[in-house]
């Protein structure tokens, strides 16, 4: 699988540990920055990311800001791009496989660094259910989509 991994400042000293993640994993990584602890704009790397995914580039994207929740808003105000903030196990593999959410958002200065390595071991390891309730209801958020 390809991974998108993103951040701002914030995120910069979390990355290293979900990129190490990632690849023990056997997963690649598409690093799209920031590369330091500089001030940076989250939704600039939010749109890196999320870009490769809508080019069907990146499979999943993993984003790291503070909170989250600005690569959160930002993600999702790209078309084919579903982001959620997680901050544990089961949030990050059940948005996968209940919502087909395909960006995984996550605070650095919410969450430590072993929580983080099972979230994305979680959020990686999942498949969309893609069947019954799931996928009319997913149907119905790709109808608002169309529609908005």
């Amino acid at each position: 699988m390809k991974v998108a991994v993103a951040c701002d400042h914030a995120g910069f000293e979390l990355k290293e540990t979900v990129v190490n993640k990632i690849k023990e994993l056997g997963h690649d990584v598409l690093d799209c920055g920031c590369d330091g602890t500089q001030r940076v704009d989250f939704p600039d790397y939010a749109a890196k990311a999320g870009t490769l995914l809508q080019e069907k580039k990146a499979d999943r994207a993993v984003l790291i800001c503070g909170s989250g929740i600005g690569m959160c808003i930002a993600a999702n105000k790209m078309r084919g791009v579903y982001a959620c903030v997680c901050h544990d196990a089961y949030s990050a593999h059940q948005g996968v496989e209940h919502d087909n959410m395909n960006a995984l958002c996550l605070g650095a200065l919410v969450i430590g660094k072993h929580v983080a390595e099972e979230a994305v071991q979680r959020f990686l390891a999942a498949s969309y259910f893609n069947e019954g309730n799931y996928k009319k209801r997913v149907d119905k958020v790709l109808a608002l989509e169309e529609k908005m």
